[in-house]
């Protein structure tokens, strides 16, 4: 008789733990697209890119001019000269390819660096949307595949409401 009211409270227990928890979705890569400062860390992103590759337009014209005199004057050139003018240009092709792969960092770093603000603001719109609703856990719906989730539990809307940003219409 014990063990049958025992385990009738730890099912009621297990029941009203259970209860408490309340999961909704957001998907923030769709509410960061919609912000309208997305759109002014693209250009700075652009900007940005665009002033790596004129240095890189730089080197690479550089580099051209070099294999083009080296050409010309290959022939009249003695071993000793032809040995060096080729290590100048392998070096000169080698800091042009690690220019390429700092480039791609550097343009990845300032990309973080840009969004981070975006980031932090919709982290708080979440958080505020989620304690005024009751939700115990939000689960971002970009880059986790789900089953089935209830829409009624998506907090996208709300946390769009909250960051006051105009939903485009839908295009006929």
């Amino acid at each position: 008789m014990k063990s049958k009211i025992l385990f009738i409270c730890i099912a009621f227990l297990s029941t009203i733990t259970i209860a408490q928890s309340k999961v909704g979705t957001v998907d923030s890569d769709y509410i960061i697209n919609l912000m309208p400062e997305a759109k002014v860390v693209v250009d700075m992103t652009q900007k940005y890119g665009a002033k790596l590759d004129t240095s890189f337009s730089i080197k690479i014209k550089e580099f051209q001019n070099k294999v083009d005199a080296f050409k010309k004057e290959e022939t009249t050139l003695g071993t000793l000269a032809k040995k060096t003018a080729v290590k100048e240009i392998t070096d000169l092709e080698n800091d042009i390819k690690k220019y390429q792969a700092n480039g791609q960092k550097l343009m990845q770093l300032k990309q973080d660096e840009l969004m981070r603000p975006l980031y932090k603001k919709l982290s708080d719109a979440i958080k505020e949307v989620a304690k005024s609703n009751g939700f115990t856990q939000i689960l971002t719906i970009t880059g986790n595949e789900f089953a089935y989730i209830d829409e009624n539990l998506d907090i996208t809307k709300l946390v769009i409401k909250k960051l006051g940003i105009t939903v485009p219409e839908p295009k006929k």
